[in-house]
C-alpha cells in the first residue's frame, strides 16, 4: 500500500524510520558515506516510508544542561535531494517553521514533489522563542500554494498528560490541513492511550474521522540516553527507568519495552478502529543502538497488518 494512498483513505497500519540528517560539519564524503550505508540498512526492511527530521536548539524550553551538545544537522531538504535522490519510497519531509522566513517555506513548498514527499510541520519549542514564520501561517501557506503535498503535525501525549487538551490542538491542525499525526517518542503507554482515546471520541463529537497517528518508537542503551529523553520532555515511567538502568542488557531490555508498548497499541487502536502506524526513531550515532532500532522496525513489520 503506497503511504500516500493509506493515508488519504484512513487505512493506516504503516511502517515508518526516522533519522536525523549527518551533521553539518561532516565532510562531503563522509556524508554519502552515511546516506549509502542507511539504504543499505534500511531497505530490507520493506519499508512505508523515511521520515527525516529537522533538529532546532530547544534550549529555550529546557533550563537544565542538555546531556548532549545541540549540533547543527544538515537541512533534511538539502540532504534528501542531494543524498537520497533515489531512495525508492516516500520521504515525511521535518520543517521547523519557525526557522524559515515565509519566502524560503514557500519556495521549497512549490519545489517539492507531492507523490515522493509529505511533511510535518513543528511549531516553536517555546512561547517566548522568536520565529520566522509561525505554524499557523506555515499551514495556511501550505493550503494557499501546495494543497496537494500532505501534511502531518505532531502529537504529544506528555502534554495531554500534564494539560488535557493534546487532542484538541490536534482536531485544531486537522482543520487547518493535517491528515496524519506523528507523535513523540512514546514510553508511557497509558499517556498514549488517554491521548488517542480522547481523539477518537472528540472526532465523533464533532463529527470528523479521525486520521491516522502514528505512533514513535526508539531504543535506549544508556542512562545518559534515558536523561536525555527527559531533557527533550519525554516521560519515562519509573518502573521502566528501574527496568533500563538494572538491566544487564539495557539496550535488549529497552527493545522489549519498545515492543510491548508497540504491542499494547496496536491492539487498542484496532479494537478502537483508529487509523495507526508505528514509527522507529534512530538518531543515535552508536552502531549497537541502531542495530536494535533496525530489528525494532523488522519485528513490527512482522505483527503489522500491511499487504504483500
Amino acid at each position: 500500500m503506497d503511504l500516500r494512498r493509506s493515508i488519504i483513505e484512513g487505512r493506516g497500519e504503516v511502517l515508518l524510520f526516522a533519522l536525523t540528517p549527518p551533521r553539518q560539519s561532516a565532510p562531503a564524503e563522509r556524508v554519502r558515506e552515511i546516506a549509502e550505508v542507511t539504504a543499505q540498512r534500511l531497505e530490507p526492511l520493506g519499508l512505508d516510508g523515511l521520515i527525516l527530521y529537522d533538529i532546532d536548539d530547544e534550549s529555550d524550553r529546557n533550563a537544565e544542561e542538555r546531556p548532549f551538545p545541540f549540533l547543527p544537522t544538515m537541512d533534511p531538504v538539502d540532504y534528501l535531494a542531494h543524498h537520497l535522490e533515489d531512495w525508492p519510497i516516500p520521504v515525511v519531509v521535518y520543517r521547523a517553521v519557525g526557522k524559515y522566513a515565509e519566502p524560503e517555506l514557500e519556495s521549497w513548498l512549490r519545489s517539492a514533489a507531492p507523490d515522493r514527499t509529505l511533511s510535518v510541520f513543528v511549531g516553536a519549542s517555546s512561547g517566548t522563542k522568536e520565529v520566522a514564520t509561525s505554524i499557523q501561517r506555515a499551514q495556511a501557506l501550505r493550503a494557499e500554494v501546495r494543497p496537494d503535498l500532505l501534511l502531518g503535525g505532531v502529537a504529544i501525549p506528555e502534554r495531554h498528560a500534564r494539560r488535557g487538551d493534546e487532542h484538541l490542538r490536534m482536531i485544531e491542525k486537522q482543520v487547518a490541513g493535517c491528515s496524519f499525526f506523528v507523535t513523540q517518542v512514546v514510553y508511557d503507554v497509558n499517556a498514549a492511550k488517554d491521548l488517542v482515546s480522547d481523539y477518537r471520541y472528540e472526532c465523533l463529537a464533532r463529527g470528523l474521522t479521525p486520521v491516522p497517528v502514528v505512533f514513535t518508537l526508539s531504543v535506549c542503551g544508556s542512562t545518559k540516553t534515558l536523561e536525555f529523553l527527559r531533557w527533550l520532555g519525554v516521560d519515562v515511567p519509573r518502573w521502566i527507568e528501574n527496568d533500563l538502568t538494572h538491566a544487564e542488557d539495557t539496550l535488549a531490555a529497552s527493545l522489549d519495552h519498545a515492543l510491548g508498548v508497540a504491542r499494547e497499541l496496536m491492539s487498542y487502536c484496532r479494537r478502537q478502529g483508529l487509523p495507526f502506524g508505528m514509527n522507529v526513531e534512530s538518531v543515535s550515532i552508536r552502531r549497537a543502538e541502531i542495530e536494535a532500532s533496525v530489528e525494532l522496525a523488522r519485528q513490527l513489520r512482522d505483527e503489522l497488518d500491511r499487504p504483500d
